[in-house]
């Protein structure tokens, strides 16, 4: 039996033209949820491995709604294959019933992976360099230098709650805490 599983990653996107290419592709049942790949529980996955059979042939429509981690990936391959079943993605042309399949998947995940690693390389490399020329990312500080020393000497001078204080600078009791 072909089995599909699509999935993307927040509530707002669309499952439809994953599902529309694995009907084409003659998937017979179709698994479906809306979670972040990196989410260890994916219980429509769970669902999926649990219920295949030997001979079943796992499809989707990018290797990379399986998972974002190189890891993560191999381990739900390891669990596709225990269950004796193969594996097909559509976008890359991988079909890991056979021998070369089975090599192409692997070069492709690690290349995935190498670029994922990249990405948060470069963007680490980004903030150190913005924050040498002296820009700090981030949230801008909720309470001025002055209102913060006013909020201090409000709160140890006068003896003003914290519950008061936070109405009055219109802040969260957290950040008058902080101050």
């Amino acid at each position: 039996m072909i089995v599909g599983y699509a999935r993307v990653s927040t509530e707002d996107q669309h499952l439809d033209p994953q599902t529309s290419a694995l009907e084409a592709a003659g998937a017979e049942r179709i698994f479906t949820e809306k979670v972040s790949g990196t989410k260890k529980s994916r219980p429509e996955l769970d669902r999926m491995i649990d219920q295949l059979r030997q001979a079943d042939v796992v499809v989707v429509a990018k290797y990379d709604r399986l998972s974002r981690s190189l890891q993560d990936l191999l381990h739900i391959m390891g669990a596709i294959s225990a269950k004796g079943a193969g594996f097909r993605s559509l976008a890359e042309d991988i079909d890991t019933t056979t021998p070369a399949g089975r090599l192409v998947f692997h070069v492709f995940a690690s290349i995935a992976q190498f670029e994922r690693e990249r990405i948060s390389e470069r963007t680490k490399e980004g903030l150190v360099a913005s924050r040498k020329r002296g820009r700090i990312g981030g949230r801008p500080p909720a309470l001025s230098p002055e209102r913060r020393a006013e909020v201090v000497r409000m709160r140890d001078q006068e003896g003003r709650g914290i519950a008061e204080l936070s109405r009055l600078f219109e802040v969260s009791p957290n950040t008058i805490r902080r101050a």
